[in-house]
């Protein structure tokens, strides 16, 4: 009897020792349900993100550009021209364009960097084949006509060169025996300003003649220098050259010789407000007043 009953305490005392367990045990949490629906699967999964660097291309190397700032060289600027930049070196475009190999003479990059002297030995140098400027030369068959001649679009003045040291003119070629371009009836109605004005401006009628200044020879005949109009350039030795703007009908054509006193044009207002002639003579490619050249009236 006694055992009987020491066993149902034991059995009570376990029942109890478990019931106390099970109250102090930990609650646990259910696991996330992940949704696998068609909703969920249709959404992309992010992308791993990531940094491009942009490409950043070489810069261009420009003709020339070893040659940047070495006496007789010059650099392209916006808005210049083969035949402007030959005007201020004093040279013809078409040797520059062959010390330079440039084949297409309108094509032409702003900062690239051209020969304005001769090199050594470049009176041997065969010339290679060079397409004219976009405006062709006028010719004594085909003269320009003022109704014909473009107008160019009125823009800021383009620099010219810086100047070049002068060197001494071989003997003899100071002594160029310069004569007026026009009759002694047309009137000088602006004079020479090195900054405004880097010639005379002469007055006259329309189809006034307009003779060359001193002999010499044709190294540009037509219109596509800006603010000049129908233009004829004349080169008369290695220190001097004249220049005639503003024409109504040109007469002669490159490379052909002049005399003294010979029409090469006649006077109009191409590119100009009123008819008349602009002249220039330019020493080593540097403007001078062409009073003190030309003989008292």
């Amino acid at each position: 009897m006694l055992e009987s009953r020491s066993l149902g305490w034991m059995w009570a005392a376990i029942l109890v020792a478990t019931l106390l367990a099970a109250c102090a045990s930990p609650k646990r949490t259910p696991a996330p349900v992940e949704d696998r629906g068609p909703a969920a699967r249709s959404q992309p999964a992010p992308a791993a993100s990531a940094t491009t660097l942009p490409l950043v291309e070489p810069a261009k190397t420009l003709p020339g550009a070893e040659n940047a700032g070495k006496p007789g060289y010059y650099t392209v600027r916006p808005g210049d021209t083969l035949i402007r930049i030959a005007l201020d070196a004093g040279q013809n475009w078409r040797d520059i364009a062959r010390w330079n190999n440039i084949e297409n003479p309108n094509l032409i990059e702003v900062g690239q960097v051209v020969r304005v002297i001769p090199p050594a030995g470049s009176e041997v140098a065969v010339a290679r084949p060079v397409a004219p400027p976009a405006v062709a030369p006028s010719s004594a068959a085909a003269p320009a006509s003022a109704a014909s001649a473009p107008r160019a679009p009125a823009q800021a003045p383009v620099a010219s060169l810086p100047p070049i040291a002068p060197t001494p003119a071989p003997a003899g070629e100071e002594d160029v025996p310069w004569g007026w371009p026009t009759p002694t009836s047309a009137t000088v109605v602006a004079g020479f300003d090195e900054q405004k004005n880097k010639g005379l401006d002469i007055a006259g009628k329309p189809g006034d003649p307009v003779v060359a200044s001193a002999d010499g020879r044709v190294v540009y005949a037509g219109a596509g220098l800006r603010g000049y109009g129908n233009l004829i350039i004349l080169k008369h030795n290695n220190t001097y050259l004249s220049a005639y703007a503003h024409n109504q009908t040109l007469l002669v054509k490159e490379d052909q010789t002049v005399r003294k006193g010979q029409k090469i044009a006649e006077m109009g207002s191409t590119d100009a407000d009123r008819v008349k002639l602009h002249f220039e003579i330019r020493r080593q490619g540097r403007p001078v007043d062409p009073t003190r050249y030309l003989p008292a009236r």
